[in-house]
């Protein structure tokens, strides 16, 4: 695996935070050698443009709160179906079921390691 730890720790932070709002399909996938420009991708998916949004604020409180990280830059979050959070060394999908089936980002990186994300069960 080429996910350096720093980048590990708040991967798994971000899919904690989608997990404990309800985000489905929670996938985290290293990049790093595919795309060269980041270092790994967190998918989540949500029934619902509302959910996506939580989603989302869930995600950058927490990593604000316990890594110090805001994005470099949010872009979707006013049409709820995709938002995507750029942080440099990674990026975080939270895409509508529906966005999340059409675009394929899964089958796109199909063919990179997975990351385990170590997710504790919501509660």
């Amino acid at each position: 695996m080429t996910v350096p730890e720093n980048v590990l720790a708040e991967l798994r932070t971000a899919a904690q935070a989608a997990s404990d709002k309800l985000a489905t399909d929670i996938a985290g996938l290293d990049v790093g050698e595919r795309l060269g420009i980041t270092d790994a991708f967190l998918i989540c998916s949500a029934p619902s443009d509302r959910q996506v949004s939580s989603i989302t604020d869930e995600i950058e409180l927490k990593l604000k709160q316990e890594h110090g990280s805001s994005p470099l830059r949010r872009e979707g979050k006013d049409s709820g179906t995709w938002v995507l959070l750029d942080y440099g060394h990674m990026v975080v999908h939270i895409q509508h079921e529906e966005e999340r089936a059409l675009y394929g980002l899964d089958r796109l990186y199909a063919d990179v390691p997975s990351v385990d994300l170590d997710l504790a069960p919501s509660s």
